[in-house]
């Protein structure tokens, strides 16, 4: 138990056992008090040597580091012999190093890569062949050439190869009638029948021989959209013997294709569930086993592409950018390009991938990289510098920082490389994981209550079925009342103060995550990490620039400076290094933020704008401008949040964009973060609906019509009517016309035959 305690004080034990970089252990035999706990040998020099121990009984070994083999990076020279330089040139120094650890303090060395002149490159083209590649395998046939010129201004010594790819040959991925599998196309084409992948033409250096093979070849078919493209570049991945992979080259695979792919677990629709076992099954430079193993994970692929040093290009069409860009971030070392309609620009794809470096991958340590020109990179947390060019020399600092001594042996080896090369650097290191003075120690010593266990470096190392500070109790008798009692501080209740455990009679205090952390004291009732200072039991020292009972005040003003320079904007005090605005309407770190004061709609309005709509002035600049507030874009307006539903200041905005249309949103200042709502809708001005307009004025000019007719014959049977009384009116006020005229004198002469009578009778 106690040659623990001597080992946590500079050894590498589990996270809240271990001791920091800065501590000691006084190994003097009469360095403790009574009452003082073992653990209390372990403490910060400077505490050791003010409690009296001398500068000769503090055990503090320290870490190192040795360079073992360190060539400088070299250049080959065309025209040499390439065997010979192959074996001889040199782009990442140092080779080997060895580094002694100590936990909590950093071991840190330069690693300089340079990427050689002329060095060999393999290249192998995997093309998608259905039949929606037709117009570029007609350019890809003349692709061997102009890449062979394009590539000898990098590199004389460059090879490359072909292969192409459709699709599984089983239901539901391609027809399997007879006549489909003799021929795919429809409408009268010739196409060769499906396959899964094949290997058309091994790793050259003749470009002719590529340009030959390439325009034997024909366009294929299948049913789906997706193709099978990971099956092709697994055995790409593996096949090298077949594929002609070199062992000391850059090895680049351009996988060309205007569709998607299938990935681990969409073989079960074809009846495929084995998993992709990840070997080579090329015969006669056919994949044979597609009907057999599903297609690969993406992480499997990542695997063998990785073990292969293999760098992908994918030369895809704009169509299906977003897709392959996601898989690009999880394929390390791959790039993805734009391929033109009709494939022309897939030679500046790969030029522009070749010149794209990654810093090495390593453990979780700390990395900081000088690019070209002294740049110092902060991409994927310093490990990563983009378009270094042939002869650019980087440099990058890797910090090395032990938590812990390995579980099986005191050394480990870690080997760190660039992507994409087979160079890399071998770190062996080698780990402090005991005080020297533990070689001296004394078995059985009298000083251990009687040779109850091995006295080292000033502390005794229990016997099985022993503890406390000199071995004096039996481990079936620490949890004693007796024993708990002195482990009380003024007869209080509190064991260790809740910072320790009581083992036998004495108190053990429990260590902290953070190694420079620590309890101490006879009852671990002090520590130093309550203040900024210097602790001594619980009563700070302040540092310059600190105040307060706890050390906790700062009073550097430069954190409440505002970006006019005044302090906290005029409207607040700066306390203990933190702004407290006076005025409620003003918020944030500098009191600079004000949700409800007038122009804040117009000021944040572009940038809602182009966030939102992806229209506006700053539609351009939106990723750089305007990235300093958190959308959340809602439904309706009703989902804007209320006043009186937060806590926090709101300013609801109505803005209207250059086409007339309203866009409603709401700013405010929540915990210092910017916080934007927004209507994911706008709402436009609509235009006129021309039929009913068009309906509506036939309609009315047909009523009005209507209308004027029947008023016209309204007035019409008006007018009769009155003609009519008129006319009867004028006829009874006629009476002469019916009495006899005195004067008048009739025509007409009447006479009577006096006989007429008569001669009836008698008849």
């Amino acid at each position: 138990m106690h040659h623990q305690r001597v080992s946590q004080c500079v050894t590498f034990l589990p996270s809240t056992q271990r001791a920091g970089a800065k501590c000691g252990w006084c190994r003097h035999q009469e360095f403790l008090q009574q009452g003082e706990a073992v653990s209390s040998r372990c403490d910060e020099l400077q505490s050791l040597l003010a409690r009296g121990c001398n500068a000769t009984d503090i055990e503090n070994p320290r870490g190192g580091q040795h360079v073992l083999e360190n060539k400088k990076v070299t250049n080959r020279v065309k025209g040499a012999d390439k065997l010979k330089q192959a074996e001889n040139i040199t782009q990442i120094q140092p080779q080997k190093l060895s580094l002694t650890l100590r936990a909590g303090e950093p071991q840190s060395f330069d690693l300089t890569f340079k990427r050689a002149e002329d060095y060999p490159i393999d290249l192998y083209y995997l093309m998608d062949l259905s039949y929606s590649m037709k117009d570029d395998l007609e350019n890809v046939k003349n692709l061997g050439t102009s890449l062979m010129l394009e590539m000898t201004k990098i590199t004389s010594d460059f090879r490359i190869g072909f292969g192409s790819f459709v699709e599984k040959t089983v239901m539901p991925y391609i027809s399997t009638t007879p006549a489909k599998l003799l021929n795919p196309c429809t409408g009268g084409l010739n196409c060769t029948s499906p396959f899964s992948y094949k290997n058309v033409l091994k790793l050259t250096s003749d470009g002719k021989r590529f340009n030959t093979l390439v325009g034997k070849q024909q366009i294929s078919g299948n049913l789906d959209s997706p193709e099978g493209g990971f099956d092709a570049i697994m055995q790409v991945a593996v096949c090298g013997d077949q594929i002609g992979w070199r062992s000391d080259v850059t090895r680049l695979l351009v996988f060309s294709t205007d569709a998607g792919f299938h990935f681990a677990g969409d073989g079960k629709l074809g009846g495929i569930v084995l998993p992709n076992d990840g070997k080579c099954h090329l015969e006669n430079n056919m994949y044979t086993m597609s009907h057999y193993y599903d297609y690969p994970s993406i992480a499997h692929l990542v695997q063998k592409l990785s073990d292969n040093n293999i760098q992908t290009i994918f030369a895809v069409t704009e169509e299906f950018q977003p897709v392959y860009k996601e898989l690009k971030n999880l394929i390390p070392k791959s790039a993805v390009g734009t391929l033109s309609a009709n494939s022309s620009n897939v030679i500046n794809l790969i030029i522009d991938a070749y010149n794209n470096s990654k810093l090495p991958e390593g453990l979780s340590i700390a990395y900081t990289s000088r690019c070209k020109n002294g740049v110092v990179s902060e991409g994927e947390n310093g490990r990563r510098c983009s378009n270094i060019s042939i002869g650019d020399e980087v440099t990058f600092t890797i910090d090395i920082t032990a938590t812990g001594c390995p579980k099986q042996g005191r050394a480990e080896t870690i080997k760190i490389k660039p992507l994409g090369f087979n160079e890399e650097v071998e770190v062996t290191l080698n780990f402090i994981c005991e005080c020297g003075c533990s070689a001296e120690g004394v078995a059985d010593s009298d000083l251990c209550h009687g040779g109850n266990g091995t006295y080292e470096c000033g502390a005794c190392k229990c016997n099985p079925g022993r503890v406390g500070r000199q071995c004096e109790c039996s481990s079936n008798e620490v949890a004693t009342e007796d024993m708990d009692r002195t482990c009380r501080r003024e007869n209080g209740t509190d064991i260790c103060s809740n910072n320790g455990d009581c083992v036998c009679g004495t108190c053990e205090c429990k260590k902290r995550e953070n190694a420079d952390e620590r309890y101490s004291g006879p009852y671990c009732e002090c520590d130093n990490f309550n203040c900024h200072g210097r602790c001594e039991c619980r009563m700070c020292t302040c540092d310059p620039m600190w105040s307060g009972n706890a050390c906790d005040c700062s009073q550097d003003t430069s954190t409440c400076m505002a970006s006019n320079q005044l302090l906290c904007n005029d409207q607040g005090l700066c306390e203990c290094g933190a702004c407290s605005c006076t005025d409620p309407k003003y918020q944030g770190l500098t009191c600079e933020t004000c949700p409800t004061c007038p122009g804040v709609c117009i000021k944040h309005k572009d940038c809602v704008q182009c966030r939102t709509f992806g229209t506006g002035d700053k539609v351009e600049r939106c990723e750089q401008e305007c990235s300093e507030f958190t959308l959340v874009k809602v439904k309706e307006r009703d989902g804007l949040p209320q006043p009186h539903d937060a806590a926090y200041p709101i300013m609801h905005c109505k803005e209207r964009d250059a086409n007339d249309c309203w866009f409603y949103y709401t700013y405010a200042v929540n915990n210092n973060t910017k916080e934007v709502h927004v209507v994911e809708k706008l709402e436009c001005p609509t235009g006129p609906d021309i039929i009913p307009i068009v309906l509506g004025v036939v309609v009315g000019i047909v009523l009005i019509g209507l209308a004027l007719l029947l008023i016209w014959k309204l007035l019409m049977v008006i007018h009769d009517r009155r003609e009519f009384a008129k006319f009867e009116k004028e006829k009874m006020n006629a009476k002469w016309d019916t009495q006899e005229n005195p004067i008048y004198k009739s025509p007409i002469n009447k006479f009577q035959n006096p006989n007429y009578g008569r001669k009836a009778a008698a008849l």
